[in-house]
């Protein structure tokens, strides 16, 4: 194929499932994986037999794969493991479309499993071994807080150069709040407000707590099929009407300029595939470890100029009632985050469009975009979604 744009609207998601999502005591991460991977599948209306195509990853083992298959039980003739952080299950999707139009494959699962708040092996154990496991020369010799201080420093760049106000920020964590209330699934549902955020304890400095992402278990899956496929299984289809990934560096210090991501370039190619704007989407899904990102992504992906986000993001702008919808179903700051929120941000956006989120449900939306997020600012993946009156 000549143009990788020519895979817009080539293949569907047919199936989606969580499970574990909050805590889930007495679960192994592949038990997770495991479980929400079969429901995802039943969810299509197809067996594991079925599943011929396998994509995975994980933060704390390299060959993850292949234990994936073992457990399974499948036989994949297509395989992807590449591991570029919470983005990974977005930058999934563009090589498996490929696959799925190329024959290598029929029906591809995406699937992930964490139980990063239950585990025994403890974060603060975690985090000294990624210092050995994935060095980082320039930071790690100064023991900053990890992975929080990277975003802090994006977020005190941001205020300094564009005056944006950790009030602001706050907006953001109190908008996923919201959202989280309405989601019977969300771990945090308690009330939330601006002078709560405010009013939390700085952890990294502009950030509180209320401006960090939760720390969860969770597992979640979806399945890919060429698009004349899923006209043929029981979900409405969610056709993937454009992705792109991008990555400009691993460490914050090596960014140019640490309030500028390459969600500009993921996005810019997401949007060009699918041949739509910014103005064109009606429910987004953004990677939200920490509340700064909200407002980077949505310069970067173009839903407003850099530098206003915050004026954008006031007076409830993204919470329920707001101009536009983000993070319907709380986020990584309310919902779910267990170690990689991209997953869940994808499969929120195939909900949305399905009209399966109840009383969070968007009303008419046909198009979604979900945005994911690697290391510290590091690799970036847009994915645009759309039912079948967007093809």
């Amino acid at each position: 194929m000549s143009d990788w744009k020519q895979l817009r609207g080539k293949a569907a998601i047919a199936g989606v499932a969580t499970f574990g999502c909050g805590e889930a005591p007495g679960y192994t991460d592949m038990e997770l994986l495991a479980i929400s991977a079969r429901q995802a599948v039943a969810d299509a209306g197809l067996k594991m037999s079925d599943i011929d195509g396998l994509c995975t990853a994980s933060a704390g083992a390299t060959m993850w794969a292949m234990p994936v298959i073992e457990y399974l039980g499948i036989r994949p003739s297509y395989i992807d493991s590449t591991m570029i952080g919470g983005s990974s299950f977005i930058a999934h999707l563009l090589p498996a479309m490929h696959a799925l139009e190329s024959g290598q494959c029929n029906a591809v699962l995406v699937c992930y499993g964490s139980t990063q708040r239950t585990a025994t092996f403890g974060r603060k154990e975690v985090g000294q071994s990624r210092k050995f496991l994935d060095p980082q020369p320039y930071e790690h010799p100064y023991e900053p807080m990890m992975p929080l201080s990277a975003y802090a420093l994006a977020a005190a760049r941001h205020m300094h150069q564009y005056g944006t106000t950790r009030r602001q920020l706050a907006e953001v964590a109190v908008a996923a709040r919201q959202w989280a209330q309405k989601n019977p699934e969300a771990f945090m549902r308690d009330p939330l407000t601006i002078e709560d955020v405010l009013k939390a304890r700085m952890v990294s400095d502009p950030l509180s707590v209320r401006d960090a992402c939760l720390v969860t278990d969770g597992g979640g899956a979806y399945v890919l099929v060429r698009a004349d496929r899923a006209k043929d299984l029981p979900n409405k289809p969610v056709y993937v009407l454009g992705n792109g990934t991008a990555c400009w560096n691993r460490q914050i210090s090596s960014m140019h300029d640490v309030t500028v991501t390459a969600a500009k370039d993921s996005g810019a190619a997401a949007f060009a595939m699918a041949g739509l704007q910014p103005k064109d989407i009606d429910v987004l899904a953004l990677y939200d470890a920490f509340t700064i990102n909200v407002l980077l992504f949505l310069e970067d992906l173009g839903f407003c100029k850099k530098g206003e986000a915050g004026p954008f993001v006031e007076n409830g702008a993204i919470a329920p009632g707001g101009r536009l919808a983000v993070n319907t179903n709380g986020g990584g700051l309310s919902c779910v985050h267990p170690g990689m929120y991209g997953i869940f941000a994808l499969i929120e956006g195939v909900r949305q469009l399905r009209g399966n989120c109840g009383e969070r449900q968007i009303a008419g939306a046909k198009t979604a975009l979900a945005h994911g997020n690697g290391g510290t600012l590091s690799s970036q993946a847009t994915a645009i979604l759309g039912l079948a009156e967007t093809l």
